[in-house]
């Protein structure tokens, strides 16, 4: 299974406090996943992926430049005399689109995301390592995906795949989102069914106007939660035979992103297990603290943490699993929930379908995910999950 990693802010930030420099940040948990419970397969190093939005370009500034009849000042021992002129420098547009960054190398194997980490701010990243169980190794298939200004990544796997649901969904998307799947992962047939739910929304993910001024977070959000739904009409969908004699059961931990909000969903297709794991940090500064003893005889790497100066928030963070060991830090993002983040404010709703359960006592079962090589975890790294009642 794959992690991710999702930075909103009200400032860009530097990709490397994210990506490289914390102790338990996604790079390293490409090698070292410490809610990762797949021992036949430890690592996610089958590529990786970093999506940012580039923040908006500084205002028009005016040049000053010498009048002629001041060019010889200086040589009169007079202060040079500079005046306004309206030859405006022109603000580079780059467009909506989401700057996006793969490669099939391991992430901990890759000096050009070290480089580009250290050198590159954005204000809403997205980032992701791969462990694969769909699609060959290949950078069609690392995510983030992208349409246009949207973003899209996923942890997790489409039960029933290759037992029909792959070839219902196909059938039921249209044309334009059926031809622009580039790889063969279920993740970005997931993201074309997400696409086919916007449109039958009434929104069209190609709209210009929408790309630059933003879909709206409540839109993203009915598509998500129509995109679930259709999935899990394709599983019911299999004779019955096939659902008796196969686990069918999804993980869907997804996250889109237009460049002004996010939506993302902790779910599984179950009423009685949990999800693979997700958690959120948010507050007004993500800091490196000073170094200590324990810290210097440690990874060697950044100790980071999410300070609050007060009530408000200034940074959200999103993560499969969390990039610090401070248990106060991060919140448990509830199975079967949509957390949407818009200006720094983050909604979590539960997900009421026929796998939601209302019992706030109910306990749910860790066996699937862990069977799945994920863990639910508490929010602390290093934390041994194992057993039921995760």
């Amino acid at each position: 299974m794959c992690r991710f990693l999702i930075y909103s802010g009200h400032s860009p930030i530097l990709l490397s406090h994210l990506i490289t420099s914390p102790t338990h940040s996604i790079l390293t948990q490409s090698y070292d996943s410490r809610l990762r419970l797949d021992q036949t397969r430890p690592h996610n190093g089958d590529g990786f992926g970093i999506g940012y939005y580039t923040a908006a370009p500084p205002p028009s500034s005016k040049r000053r430049r010498l009048t002629t009849s001041d060019a010889a000042a200086p040589h009169n021992n007079q202060p040079s005399q500079y005046e306004e002129h309206d030859d405006v420098e022109e603000p580079i547009d780059l467009g909506p689109e989401p700057c996006i960054f793969t490669s099939t190398l391991p992430a901990w194997n890759c000096p050009n995301l070290a480089r580009l980490a250290r050198k590159t701010t954005s204000p809403l990243v997205f980032a992701h390592v791969r462990a694969s169980t769909e699609g060959a190794l290949a950078d069609s298939n690392c995510h983030p995906f992208s349409r246009g200004a949207l973003l899209w990544m996923h942890n997790g796997g489409i039960g029933g795949w290759k037992l029909g649901v792959k070839r219902k969904l196909m059938g039921d998307i249209g044309d334009r989102w059926f031809e622009s799947v580039g790889g063969s992962t279920d993740s970005e047939w997931a993201f074309a069914l997400f696409l086919d739910s916007l449109e039958r929304e009434g929104v069209d993910a190609d709209d210009a106007r929408l790309q630059r001024k933003g879909f709206g977070h409540s839109v993203l959000r009915r598509a998500m939660l129509r995109t679930i739904e259709r999935i899990n009409g394709f599983r019911k969908a299999l004779p019955e035979a096939v659902r008796g004699a196969s686990d069918t059961r999804s993980l869907l931990n997804f996250a889109v992103a237009d460049g002004k909000s996010v939506v993302c969903t902790r779910y599984v297709s179950s009423r009685t297990d949990e999800a693979a794991s997700l958690f959120f940090s948010s507050g007004t500064s993500w800091r490196e603290q000073a170094p200590t003893t324990s810290s210097l005889s440690g990874t060697g790497k950044g100790e980071y943490r999410m300070e609050r100066r007060d009530k408000g928030a200034d940074i959200v963070l999103v993560a499969s699993e969390p990039l610090t060991f401070e248990r106060d830090n991060w919140v448990t993002v509830p199975t079967n929930s949509v957390v949407t983040i818009h200006g720094q404010t983050v909604l979590i709703h539960p997900i009421r379908d026929e796998f939601y359960n209302a019992v706030p006592s109910f306990v749910r079962s860790s066996r699937f995910a862990a069977d799945r090589g994920q863990g639910v975890g508490d929010g602390v790294v290093g934390v041994e999950v194992e057993g039921d009642g995760g």
